[in-house]
């Protein structure tokens, strides 16, 4: 709620006053008679009451300004007072979220501090089974190449004595 007051622009007293010396009435009238004349008289009355009307104007503005200023600030208050009461609804909220995030992040951090010696041991664990695993499958393949060289000289074997019986079953055929 702005007011607007409109007036006339009227120089300023000062205005006046220097117009007045530039001209030389003012000086000339006071260096010839030592008193000031009617004309002179009136206009010191003009810009005399000219320089009071404008500080009335001005201290009326000034009032105005303060009044304004004054209604400002009490705004300001009311919602300071307001933007107040939000926050403290925003942390009223915000509170019993917080008491259960922190637990679960407590919970969480104790399930880490668990898992981390469980994963050691797994890996532990599962390198000590890949070891075996490569001692198993490197025995199971030695016990292949054995049996194996075990099949060959049995076959070798069976086939000397075969060949043996052969020869003995001839001679024996030839004896007779």
């Amino acid at each position: 709620m702005a007011t607007t007051t409109t007036t006339t622009q009227k120089p300023a007293p000062s205005e006046q006053l220097q117009t007045l010396m530039q001209s030389g009435q003012m000086s000339q009238s006071l260096s010839f008679s030592g008193l000031m004349s009617k004309e002179d008289e009136e206009m010191s009355k003009s810009a005399l009451s000219t320089f009071k009307a404008k500080e009335e104007e001005i201290e009326k503005k000034k009032l105005e300004v303060k009044e304004r200023v004054q209604a400002q600030l009490g705004r300001i208050e009311e919602e300071t007072k307001r933007l107040a009461t939000i926050q403290e609804e925003l942390e009223a909220l915000t509170d019993p979220m917080k008491k259960e995030v922190t637990v679960v992040r407590k919970r969480i951090d104790t399930v880490n501090k668990e898992l981390k010696p469980l994963g050691q041991t797994c890996q532990k664990k599962e390198r000590e089974y890949k070891e075996a695993l490569d001692a198993f499958n490197e025995k199971n393949k030695e016990k292949v190449q054995l049996i194996t060289r075990l099949m060959e000289l049995v076959s070798e074997s069976e086939k000397t004595r075969m060949k043996k019986l052969d020869e003995l079953s001839k001679s024996i055929e030839t004896v007779q």
